[in-house]
């Protein structure tokens, strides 16, 4: 039996932006935590579905259709093929569940993006 996770915890082992860390697995889906600042970059995921859920600060996913606003306690589901842009304020702590597969930021590749290979567990 695994251990349980203290998310406040986890979020306290980084400080890096835009650089997801692997938390937990469930079903071939990878649980990660990110801390955002700034702007992301465009980019889609063509196979997957890739979900958000913030804890502190705002998130804000810019979707050519208009933006999805995310408080503390808020998720919202980017469908696959969707071409989104996160954007968060300083400090803001998310997490993501998306299947092992996804590719950080799709086939957009920029300095922010990191690969899969870096993604560590924490």
């Amino acid at each position: 039996m695994k251990d349980k996770i203290n998310l406040n915890e986890k979020f306290s082992l980084f400080d890096e932006h835009w650089s997801p860390k692997v938390i937990a697995e469930s079903n071939g889906q990878l649980v990660k935590i990110a801390k955002g600042e700034g702007e992301l970059v465009w980019h889609k995921h063509d196979n997957e579905d890739e979900l958000f859920i913030v804890f502190k600060g705002q998130l804000t996913l810019q979707l050519k259709s208009g933006d999805i606003v995310l408080n503390p306690g808020e998720m919202y589901v980017v469908p696959k093929g969707v071409e989104h842009c996160p954007k968060a304020l300083a400090d803001t702590h998310f997490l993501m569940v998306e299947p092992a597969s996804t590719a950080h930021t799709g086939e957009t590749i920029s300095e922010k993006t990191v690969p899969s290979s870096a993604q560590k567990w924490i």
